[in-house]
């Protein structure tokens, strides 16, 4: 993969920090997720909504350390 730079303001980096999902997601991560979004909230407005509905759902739920980590998933799936 190619790397480039870009310069951001402190309150747009402070912003995509808000979108993390968990510390160690990179940038590149978060703004593909937010690529995404965007896409899908112009071609299908109504599953965009639904869409963001559960990613926020998802956010509140690891943020409260609910959630099953790859390697108890693998365990779990018998892999």
């Amino acid at each position: 993969m190619v790397a480039t730079t870009i310069k951001l303001s402190s309150n747009t980096k402070h912003e995509l920090d808000l979108f993390r999902e968990y510390k160690n997601e990179s940038y590149d991560e978060v703004i593909n997720k937010l690529v995404y979004i965007a896409k899908n909230v112009r071609d299908e407005p109504e599953l965009s909504k639904e869409t963001i509905e559960q990613i926020e759902m998802a956010r509140e739920r690891v943020k409260k350390g609910n959630f099953v980590s790859e390697e108890e998933a693998m365990k779990r799936l018998g892999l």
